[in-house]
């Protein structure tokens, strides 16, 4: 049995989950608020919070925050506002997870046993601090599988541990790179981005660690590179798959005793970077092929983070595509017909959220009026064994036609597989709780 603190402004959910704690066993303490949850954690024992995000005045990463420095209890963050920012935050601050409202009892149970299982054998690490994200780079997603990407963003930003970014090309690599760096201790100091399959080979050692004058034909003056230009902060290698292997060699040195040395000087210079990897290619192939260094591979990816194609979260397209719509029409922004936005849902997206936001762009100019139309989106091919509309209407209101979209995706995934609905939700870019909820708001179940 463990004494498990409740922080919610609500007193019928927190009168729910107690009934539900005390159930499993556990004995159950409340609070309704930030500061009486506090107080109840300086004056009592307790072996676990559940932490509401949103409060009336100081909130849920409030508490983590100050939690910290009373206690080295597992906090677990609940929310039914999910979204990037605040779920990198809260794991950023050492919420042990980050849960969204509501949620499965077994989900619930499952993330008691594990963070009770930490809490027994080590407590938490404490907390650090770092700055809000900005807007102009937001992470916006909905989907379960995205979610554990944002946790992992906040856990990694704790420290200075070396972080490989994997995904296809236009899944948002750069985006979670800078989140990293906004969310870290370094976020006040430089952000650096290199992409190395556009630098000519001959110019790469340059580029990175600088050069003396005379170094070469053409070197009129010294040069700091980029990693002296990131000093403090972070470098950001992207398409480090392209890099050539004798420039391989020398990032792998520089990981190792985190020196340079600029090319055509004699003198060692220490720096002080966290390097941040991204690729879009099979590194271990690129091994196997002797295109890609073995040591520094293992040396990249000591927190490795892989980002989820488009189309295996298909629940994010439209609320990507009203996202962009927004940063593009400011305070007056266009909307997506129905059709519109089931030509969206039937598309493959090759070129994933960076072929989306081009889409939405491209629409907005062509768009005259108020809605979006098909005709605005240009030629987007249909995805195989996908077709448009399929059994549902092309007018009335957006909200209907969104759920009859919902209802008959939600049908052809338990249908491909074989009514698994673990299985259908990743499909569909959801969690399972999600997805219950999907089914008894749609009568599926």
């Amino acid at each position: 049995m463990a004494r498990i603190l409740i922080v919610d402004d609500d007193a019928a959910f927190r009168d729910s989950l107690t009934e539900t704690l005390q159930d499993l066993g556990h004995a159950v303490l409340q609070a309704s608020s930030t500061s009486a949850g506090l107080n109840r954690l300086r004056t009592e024992a307790v072996d676990l919070a559940i932490v509401d995000l949103r409060m009336p005045g100081d909130d849920g990463l409030v508490f983590l925050r100050k939690a910290a420095g009373l206690s080295s209890v597992p906090c677990i963050m609940l929310t039914a506002y999910a979204s990037g920012g605040n779920t990198i935050d809260a794991m950023r601050l050492g919420a042990f997870d980050h849960l969204a409202k509501p949620v499965a009892r077994a989900a619930l149970v499952e993330t008691l046993e594990r963070a009770l299982r930490s809490a027994a054998a080590a407590g938490d690490a404490g907390a650090a601090t770092g700055a809000e994200p900005v807007d102009d780079f937001e992470l916006v997603s909905g989907s379960a599988a995205m979610r554990e990407v944002f946790k992992r963003i906040g856990m990694a930003a704790r420290g200075d541990a070396t972080v490989l970014i994997l995904g296809e090309t236009g899944t948002g690599k750069e985006l979670v790179a800078r989140a990293l760096h906004r969310s870290s201790a370094r976020a006040s100091r430089p952000f650096v981005a290199v992409n190395c399959a556009a630098i000519p080979a001959d110019l790469m050692e340059s580029e990175l660690f600088g050069h003396v004058k005379g170094a070469y034909t053409g070197a009129t003056s010294d040069r700091a590179g980029r990693f002296r230009e990131a000093e403090g902060g972070t470098l950001f290698l992207d398409e480090i798959g392209d890099m050539p292997l004798s420039t391989q060699a020398k990032i792998l040195r520089v990981l190792q005793e985190r020196e340079i040395t600029p090319l055509g000087g004699g003198r060692v210079m220490p720096v002080n970077v966290r390097i941040v990897a991204a690729t879009h290619r099979d590194l271990p192939a690129a091994v196997a092929a002797g295109r890609f260094r073995e040591d520094l591979w293992y040396r990249l990816q000591v927190v490795p983070i892989a980002l989820p194609p488009l189309r295996e979260r298909l629940g994010d397209v439209l609320l990507l595509a009203e996202h962009f719509l927004r940063r593009i029409g400011g305070g007056a922004p266009k909307r997506l017909s129905t059709a519109a936005a089931q030509r969206l849902l039937a598309h493959p997206w090759p070129g994933n959220v960076r072929e989306l936001r081009n889409a939405m762009e491209r629409a907005a100019v062509l768009c005259h009026g108020a809605v979006i139309e098909p005709g605005h989106l240009g030629a987007l091919p249909l995805a195989a064994g996908r077709e448009e509309g399929g059994d549902m209407a092309l007018d009335g209101p957006l909200a209907e036609a969104v759920a009859a979209l919902e209802r008959t995706m939600i049908r052809r995934a338990l249908a491909a597989t074989a009514g698994n609905r673990a299985e259908a939700a990743r499909r569909l870019g959801l969690s399972r709780q999600q997805l219950y909820r999907k089914l008894a708001e749609h009568g599926l179940g």
